[in-house]
């Protein structure tokens, strides 16, 4: 590498720990923010000039929204209207009310894993902590579960909404990575499924029978009754049903939804997900003169099957509910404000990666790279992991480390870049621990201890990351 090289790579260095002194000292720069002030440092730094910096923000950031924030806003406002039509509720409860005590946690997993496609890990624990506060009340009762129910059911659950989250698109994280990365969406999507399903096995269910009798986690009672209701006599809470007197907490957050069919909301979940399958189906199937393929193509692009995906939730579920059109409006411009400050982190990134790219930083990370004979998904992974540590969001990490990878995903091959996205998103999930919104939100829900929370928690997400990686390996090994 020319002394030229060496200095571009010193640069990253330092912008990489000024990122993350910004974020973590005591000046707490939002993410946005930090990664604007130090994509204007590396440009000046490297050289580039001054006239072209502002274009480059611009385009960077630009370019990112278009393609993945609208996405994002369709998918945020798909999972408030899941959600809140009660078509969430239905789903689980239709799967957990099937199983035995012993298949609890397996029917958890899916139900979980069900949920977590349209929605972000937050808001799907937070759907799914009736249904597990009520199941894990019987069993409490039962004295059938060693050590703590609330652990038994949770830890599969915390693990499928996860790795959905960080590993399998239409979330924001993976899109990122594949527009970043250039993947394509369809091979990325089957490739994430199929890492998942074994990340989610070890990670919940069997780490969850493990850690459950360890672990002396009883949530307060008062918190239990709001999201489950009051405990009676003859609870039922397996099946999702009400108590004897059919009283319910006046701000339970239980949805309503009476009207609401389990078939219906199973097909709004999978809409989205099947529209750009099929667009993958289509390229792989249909010469490129085919019509078949046009439309496919043409409803597989993201930002059509996130439209389609919530449009049809919207008739088949949000009015078909008991909410009130005024209702379902009022819901749904809440969501996207929940998710302003992604968007906000996304376009950082973006911006971010284009100066990288603009001032010549992302050809020496190549030239690094190909002299140091690392596997790139192992860097992706370790690159992710360290940056969504440190920084303590998983978004900053994958789209810093999505930046400075990309020109090394330039000359795989689609399964391949594939790979590299699902090890990004592996990569961001692992050692989640007290800088992260997600571990405190798991800890404050079960009453759990720092250290509970560390073996639960912080456990559970780093397996996934570990065994994501892992699975990306293998394939990549297999193909």
């Amino acid at each position: 590498m020319t002394g030229h090289t060496w200095t571009l790579l010193i640069i990253l260095a330092a912008a990489i720990a000024v990122l993350i002194l910004l974020i973590n000292s005591r000046l707490r720069f939002h993410p946005f923010v930090a990664l604007m002030t130090v994509s204007i440092g590396v440009a000046l730094a490297a050289g580039q000039p001054v006239e072209k910096i502002a274009e480059s923000l611009e385009s960077g950031a630009g370019g990112i929204l278009g393609n993945v924030g609208v996405t994002l806003a369709f998918g945020a406002m798909l999972g408030r209207l899941l959600s809140g039509s009660g078509a969430t509720d239905k789903i689980a409860r239709l799967i957990v009310e099937r199983s035995g005590e012993r298949s609890l946690p397996w029917y958890m997993a899916g139900a979980a894993f069900i949920i977590g496609i349209p929605m972000f890990f937050e808001i799907g624990l937070i759907v799914l902590l009736p249904l597990i506060f009520s199941v894990a009340r019987r069993l409490q009762d039962t004295h059938h579960v060693k050590g703590s129910p609330y652990v038994f059911l949770a830890t599969p659950a915390i693990a499928a909404l996860s790795t959905l989250h960080g590993m399998v698109a239409p979330h924001p994280g993976p899109l990122v990575a594949v527009e970043g990365l250039h993947a394509n969406l369809g091979i990325t999507i089957v490739v994430g499924l199929i890492c998942a399903v074994p990340t989610i096995i070890i990670a919940g269910p069997v780490y969850g029978r493990w850690i459950a009798p360890r672990l002396d986690v009883h949530p307060d009672p008062e918190l239990v009754a709001k999201f489950a209701g009051p405990a009676t006599p003859d609870d039922t809470p397996a099946n999702g049903s009400t108590p004897a007197d059919g009283s319910t907490p006046a701000d339970s957050p239980t949805p309503t939804g009476n009207k609401v069919r389990t078939g219906w909301a199973l097909t709004a979940v999978l809409v989205p997900v099947v529209l750009m399958l099929l667009r993958t189906l289509a390229e792989l199937v249909y010469d490129e003169s085919s019509p078949v393929r046009h439309v496919l193509t043409f409803t597989g692009e993201p930002v059509i099957a996130m439209l389609a995906g919530f449009l049809f939730a919207l008739f088949a579920l949000g009015y078909r509910s008991d909410m009130t059109p005024d209702a379902i409006r009022t819901s749904l411009t809440d969501s996207l404000k929940a998710v302003a400050g992604i968007l906000l982190i996304i376009a950082g990134g973006g911006a971010f990666n284009q100066v990288l790219e603009d001032s010549g930083i992302g050809k020496a990370v190549e030239s690094a790279a190909s002299g140091m004979h690392i596997n790139v998904l192992i860097l992706g992974w370790l690159l992710a992991l360290l940056l969504s540590f440190s920084t303590g969001s998983a978004t900053v990490g994958i789209v810093a480390a999505t930046g400075i990878l990309a020109p090394l995903a330039q000359s795989g091959s689609s399964l391949h870049t594939a790979l590299l996205v699902v090890a990004i998103g592996a990569g961001s999930i692992g050692l989640n621990y007290v800088n992260h919104a997600g571990f405190w939100l798991v800890k404050e829900s079960f009453g759990m201890s720092l250290g509970q929370a560390t073996k639960s928690h912080t456990a559970i997400q780093t397996i996934v990351s570990v065994c994501g990686l892992l699975m990306a390996l293998l394939l990549s090994i297999a193909a």
